[in-house]
């Protein structure tokens, strides 16, 4: 499995580490909160793109 090393400010630790508090571990939290990020924007980009496309349908209809 791959690896990668973020750096943090004192502050942004301090978050992190309070996020982690319920027992995860901060690496833990960390990837999820990546990972619930990507799936987030992925989420938001294919609902943006339903929207162009049913927006556009009629359009698209007579264009073709």
């Amino acid at each position: 499995m791959a690896g990668l090393n973020p750096r943090f400010t004192d502050e942004e630790l301090d978050a992190l580490h309070e996020r982690a508090a319920d027992g995860r571990s901060m690496r833990a939290c960390a990837h999820d909160v990546v990972v619930a990020a990507m799936n987030e924007h992925s989420r938001l980009f294919h609902e943006a793109a339903q929207h162009v496309l049913k927006a556009s349908a009629e359009l698209n209809r007579r264009l073709a």
